[in-house]
């Protein structure tokens, strides 16, 4: 099965347009839904209407499936980090989606965080156990039926990215997150097969 890292042209038009707000997030890591409560904010009345979560993981295989073609895609941290920058600096964090079908209003990234510590992220504040080099955002949710009718449902788990990137067949330069699936062992071993037949040339 074919394993294909998408990448960012940061000359291109090709980017994050925006995140969805899913129930079954592809790279299978739910958000957090902060209540004031959980921040300790004594003053605050209510519920702050904030969702915290994995926007793109790096080196994490995602199946995809177009017709009866099967393939395995992944970010390199390095693109995790550009198109985490470009959707800020494009003014994109407006943008949403229900379920990448519906566009929706009063829905904005208020956060936007590269892990870079494994002990004293914010992310692990919040029981979030995310690789380094994740992309972790806090969205903001004014719209009143998507909070009630989906957030408050458990209709909806997480965030999804969607947007345009380029193909390139290359394997990871750097080693797939451990705790994986059974699929994802199976990726694994695919791409340390490769490795070992590139150091034998």
């Amino acid at each position: 099965m074919r394993i294909v890292e998408l990448i960012l042209d940061e000359e291109s038009e090709l980017g994050i347009e925006a995140i969805s707000v899913v129930e079954n997030p592809a790279i299978e890591e739910d958000f957090v839904a902060l209540k004031s409560q959980e921040f300790k904010l004594a003053e605050i009345d209510g519920e702050r209407r904030i969702l915290m979560g994995a926007l793109l993981i790096p080196n994490k295989p995602i199946y995809r499936r177009n017709g009866e073609d099967e393939y395995y895609i992944y970010f390199s941290k390095d693109t995790v980090l550009k198109a985490s920058q470009m959707y800020l600096m494009n003014s994109k964090q407006n943008n949403s989606t229900l379920e990448h079908q519906y566009e929706l209003e009063g829905l904005s990234l208020v956060e936007s965080w590269i892990v870079e510590d494994k002990v004293h992220d914010k992310s692990v504040k919040y029981g979030m156990d995310l690789p380094l080099g994740s992309w972790v955002g806090s969205v903001k949710v004014n719209n009143d039926k998507i909070w009630n009718e989906f957030v408050k449902t458990g209709k909806v788990k997480g965030f999804s990215i969607e947007g345009y990137f380029a193909d390139k067949m290359e394997r990871p330069k750097e080693p797939i997150d451990e705790g994986l699936s059974k699929e994802d062992l199976m990726v694994q071993e695919i791409i340390d097969i490769i490795k070992e037949s590139e150091n034998n040339e």
